[in-house]
């Protein structure tokens, strides 16, 4: 809605006083428009920095190299190259030389069009107010109409999880109510662990919380993770019925609740009132380990929270430019890259004289993105947007337009599309852009003139040249310097393995310590879902990377998706796992002597198995062969034929799985994958 509501306000001064480049000003709507205020306010800032020093620099461009063709090509060039260098090391300015970027090389397509310098500079002043004034709508409009604060959304999204949590702890003691039940799955964990942290991220950014406050929230996000997380391990089926099982379960779904409330109204904590009555353990392991986790939360001034607020706050700051700018030479490959596949299409455009293809040099800047997985994904966007607008803007120009005789029919026509491109850009990230790229297309068709459109070769130029920039840009990424992202996704892969290893081995190092002690800091878990997000989100770019190999992508994707799919199997049998022994300690702790050793054993056995094979997954060439199963004699011993403990079967069943995740790794070689590829070829 702020997106419509704020293009049609552009729409109307720029047609009734003919302010040019309307499209641009409908992008820069677009751009401003965010989904909190946070990312609101900081891509204004940028836009407007970036386009007053693009500017700028054009019209010293223009000033100093107008009459010397070949100069002025050698310093654009200058610029492009600097601009796209410091665009992927300078991540939290990257949009600035962009612009720079964008509008330095773009200002030459229109030199070679024509000798007046004063039009010329004009020009480049209309694309500043174009840019500028509706930076300055969009924020009015955003402020108007209360986008939403990051940290609202952090505590909707704490109050979503501490939602379901409270549902399934009622399925426990009541008859479940008409309706689907309530389930929380690996998924659902990594992508709450996700949303929380990057909210929590953006909170911090806009409210500058002071050490205590951060070391509050900071708190309050990792005790819902691992509320959260807890709650994943219910028994989906079963029901309590003993009185003090049921008395302990409401005592717990009580405390949660207000917890819940005091995060939705942003008052202080509330203090918990003791949850461990007569000093007996929970009924279910999964609701002492909520317990625990409420109870460690109390202690706000406990050293661990301080640490933690400091850790977590010291991770949130991110280097403005990266640690290896001028080490690392692929930062002036990417710069090479892209400045090479620009200078290739402006040779193209100026030698076949067919100016309408302009879009050609823009496209490869558009579509430059590190690795070739995300410029393949940013590129197909691109033409799949520029498609479906330049396919709204012929069936406009042929059926719409004749009957048009106001700028309200035009509102009428206009609105309507730049809704959907609105809804589009609005939905999931992988696929957001499509939504802007529709939008500025139709607007390129329609909106540029101040007249009804009346030559359609106009839309077909520019849908000529997105297409020859989109391929000249991908075959030089390939020819030049390749940048994949399976090596990476490899090492993240591996990164997430080893994080699996080190929570099961401080698990086998903490299974003694005393319920009613603080336990560990539970970041750690949530910091490994949300890593299992950002692997998911590699894969989706790998797997999108051409390849001149048959099939190789294909295996790739698939290896990954089983290394994922076994390590949040892994990741929550561990922790589940951890959470029966602690109950088992709880109930008796001077009569499972026997179990603490097996499962000690049986802990740091699955840490050394998963860092094993992290280590042969990251070499290279990677060597990673399936782990055998893991010997669970002991720990089946100590359970069955040592002192009998209430929650053996639940014990030994998680144990089972972390063993069922750990052969379920897949054998990921050189080797394997020719073995595959020839296997496949054979069957065809």
């Amino acid at each position: 809605m702020r997106c419509v509501l704020g293009s049609a306000i552009v729409i109307l001064p720029s047609m009734t006083l003919h302010v040019p480049e309307l499209a641009v000003s409908l992008i820069a709507v677009f751009f401003v428009t965010q989904s909190n205020v946070v990312l609101t306010r900081v891509i204004a800032l940028l836009l407007v920095v970036g386009s007053t020093c693009a500017i700028a620099a054009a019209i010293g461009l223009y000033g100093l190299t107008f009459d010397y063709p070949l100069l002025r090509i050698a310093v654009a060039s200058a610029l492009f190259f600097c601009s796209t260098y410091l665009m992927r090391a300078m991540t939290k300015f990257g949009l600035v030389f962009f612009l720079m970027a964008l509008i330095v090389i773009y200002a030459q397509s229109f030199v070679d069009l024509t000798d007046n310098a004063e039009q010329l500079v004009r020009g480049l002043l209309w694309v500043w107010s174009a840019v500028n004034y509706p930076v300055v709508v969009a924020l009015i409009i955003n402020s108007l109409l209360l986008p939403a604060e990051p940290e609202r959304q952090l505590r909707a999204a704490m109050h979503r999880q501490l939602g379901a949590v409270e549902a399934r702890l009622t399925e426990l003691i009541e008859e479940p109510a008409e309706g689907p039940t309530v389930t929380i799955d690996e998924n659902a964990l990594q992508q709450g662990a996700l949303a929380l942290q990057k909210l929590l991220r953006f909170s911090s950014m806009r409210e500058h919380y002071s050490e205590p406050a951060a070391a509050a929230m900071l708190a309050c996000v990792t005790t819902v993770s691992r509320l959260y997380e807890a709650a994943a391990a219910l028994p989906v089926a079963a029901r309590v019925s003993d009185a003090t099982a049921v008395a302990a379960i409401r005592s717990v779904r009580s405390s949660v609740t207000m917890l819940d409330r005091a995060i939705t109204d942003a008052t202080p904590l509330p203090r918990i009132p003791s949850l461990r009555a007569g000093g007996e353990a929970a009924p279910l392991p999964a609701v002492e380990a909520m317990r625990q986790a409420l109870e460690a939360l109390m202690d706000a001034s406990s050293a661990a929270a301080t640490s933690a607020a400091k850790a977590g706050g010291a991770a949130q700051g991110a280097a403005t430019l990266a640690a290896d700018a001028f080490s690392n030479p692929r930062y002036a490959r990417f710069a090479l890259r892209t400045l090479l596949s620009v200078l290739i299409c402006y040779v193209f455009y100026n030698a076949v004289n067919w100016p309408g293809i302009h879009t050609i040099m823009l496209t490869c800047l558009i579509v430059a993105l590190p690795s070739l997985g995300a410029s393949s994904r940013h590129s197909l966007l691109r033409v799949c947007g520029a498609l479906v607008g330049s396919g709204l803007a012929l069936f406009m120009v042929a059926f719409v337009i004749p009957h048009l005789e106001s700028v309200t029919g035009l509102l009428l026509m206009s609105l309507p599309v730049i809704a959907l491109g609105a809804w589009v850009s609005a939905g999931s990230e992988q696929i957001s852009y499509a939504g802007v790229q529709l939008m500025f297309t139709f607007a390129l068709a329609l909106l540029e003139q101040f007249a009804p459109p009346s030559d359609l070769t106009e839309i077909r130029d520019r849908m000529v040249g997105i297409l020859l920039g989109v391929g000249v840009a991908i075959f030089v990424q390939l020819c030049v310097w390749p940048e994949g992202e399976a090596d990476d996704l490899r090492t993240q892969l591996a990164k997430v393995l080893r994080a699996i290893a080190a929570l099961s081995r401080s698990h086998a190092q903490t299974v003694a310590t005393p319920v009613n002690a603080p336990p560990q800091p539970p970041q750690t878990s949530s910091q490994t879902w949300a890593m299992l997000g950002d692997c998911e989100a590699t894969l989706a770019r790998v797997a999108l990377e051409p390849d001149w190999r048959e099939g190789e992508a294909a295996r790739v994707s698939l290896l990954t998706q089983t290394v994922l799919a076994q390590s949040r199997v892994a990741l929550l049998a561990v922790e589940a796992l951890h959470d029966e022994v602690a109950f088992a300690v709880a109930r008796s702790p001077d009569a499972v002597a026997q179990l603490l050793g097996a499962t000690r054993a049986f802990q740091s056995s699955t840490a050394d198995t998963l860092e094993q094979y992290a280590e042969q997954l990251a070499g290279h060439p990677p060597a990673a062969e399936r782990p055998a199963a893991l010997e669970a004699t002991a720990l089946v011993t100590a359970v069955r034929g040592g002192e009998p403990v209430d929650n053996a079967a639940a014990l030994l069943a998680w144990a089972s799985r972390v063993n069922t995740a750990l052969t379920g790794l897949p054998d990921w070689s050189s080797d394997a994958l020719m073995a595959s590829s020839t296997r496949e070829r054979e069957a065809a």
